[in-house]
């Protein structure tokens, strides 16, 4: 029930963004294109975003949720011109479905798994098979993006899964509806340590990396991007170029991701 009430949250919270966003009263001409991204690209997404709008182009209007939450959106017919996935399971939903242009389609950014703690805290730990995650708890809470969907969740889990760790921690997770909101549960001191992206623990001064997630515990983490293809804002395509060129996978670079 609580997942079904999380999933109604996520979605009128997003049509509430793209009503915002449509409803602005430029002229359509005028306006940039609208982008749907993982919730991790807050900050490099939206350097990108005024970059582009320096060289004299119509700004691009960004909205973030989790990409389980936009794929759906889109799927629902929400109107939007480009995807940044934070996977390529939520790409390949969207893709089955004949909603991206299959030719704009391109690998573009990676990413690590952190796990971090809030920034006074002292928890460090040497992440290898059975290491002491759920002793580190104290019977506190491990936050995760919901692993039955978000991105980040999901690559937790197979990781905790691999590491043969994860029944020693599945009834302590708290999970969030995207990894920001994950993030915010340790920044805040509401969770012990957390599960994120190692670019997350970058945007936020108050979580420090208590450990690194081993890469070859969990599958590649790679958003792919795409431009869809109800997309009708004749700046979406100059806009895609521009985050897959090396000036705008350089931006990318600049808040900690990896680029293909």
């Amino acid at each position: 029930m609580l997942s079904l009430f999380r999933r109604i949250r996520q979605s009128l919270a997003l049509c509430a963004l793209l009503l915002a966003a449509l409803a602005s009263p430029a002229h359509a001409e005028e306006r940039g294109p609208l982008v749907l991204a993982a919730a991790s690209l807050q900050e490099a997404l939206t350097a990108a975003a005024d970059s582009w709008a320096r060289k004299g182009h119509a700004r691009p209007v960004l909205s973030f949720a989790a990409s389980s939450a936009l794929a759906r959106q889109i799927a629902a017919k929400a109107p939007a011109d480009l995807f940044l996935s934070a996977d390529q399971e939520w790409m390949d939903y969207i893709a089955a479905r004949n909603l991206i242009v299959s030719t704009t389609r391109a690998d573009l950014l990676t990413n690590r798994l952190v796990i971090v703690a809030p920034v006074k805290s002292r928890v460090n730990l040497v992440v290898r098979p059975g290491f002491p995650l759920a002793a580190a708890l104290g019977g506190g809470r491990l936050a995760l993006a919901d692993p039955d969907a978000v991105p980040a969740g999901r690559y937790a889990k197979e990781a905790l899964t691999s590491l043969k760790v994860w029944p020693s921690v599945e009834g302590s997770v708290a999970r969030a509806e995207n990894v920001r909101a994950a993030l915010a549960l340790v920044a805040r001191g509401a969770a012990p340590l957390g599960i994120v992206y190692a670019t997350d623990a970058r945007a936020e001064s108050a979580v420090r990396v208590a450990g690194w997630i081993p890469a070859n515990m969990h599958a590649p983490i790679v958003y792919p991007l795409a431009r869809l293809a109800a997309s009708t804002n004749p700046e979406a395509e100059g806009f895609r170029r521009y985050l897959v060129s090396t000036e705008g996978k350089g931006i990318f670079r600049r808040y900690g991701f990896g680029t293909r």
